[in-house]
């Protein structure tokens, strides 16, 4: 796997978030209050809504157009909705914050 360094974490404030370009459309990095980061598709499965736009709160997105709660660690809606963010691999190491791009495009 390839990471790509993309910022330092401090430059993405605590239960905030950065987009980033991928190759199928943009990425949101977010940061919990714990300073976890998670990386998903910046599209909600419902309307395509900025997910990156929305309220972090423990580790879910609330997607700013309808308020459909997204887990951040496996891009799932949480019941009763249904459906997905494609998730990608993010880490912290030695302050910086890394992201690796998945070709395959799958939930879970």
């Amino acid at each position: 796997m390839t990471w790509l360094d993309i910022c330092a974490l401090d430059d993405i404030a605590p239960l905030g978030s950065r987009v980033v370009a991928g190759p199928k459309g943009d990425i949101a990095i977010f940061r919990t209050g714990d300073d976890e980061v998670f990386a998903l598709d910046d599209r909600c499965p419902h309307k395509g809504g900025p997910l990156s736009q929305g309220l972090i709160y423990g580790k879910r997105i609330a997607c700013p157009l309808h308020n459909w709660q997204i887990e951040l660690e496996s891009g799932q809606a949480v019941a009763p909705d249904v459906g997905c963010a494609h998730r990608h691999p993010a880490k912290v190491e030695n302050g910086r914050v890394l992201l690796a791009l998945n070709a395959v495009r799958h939930c879970a």
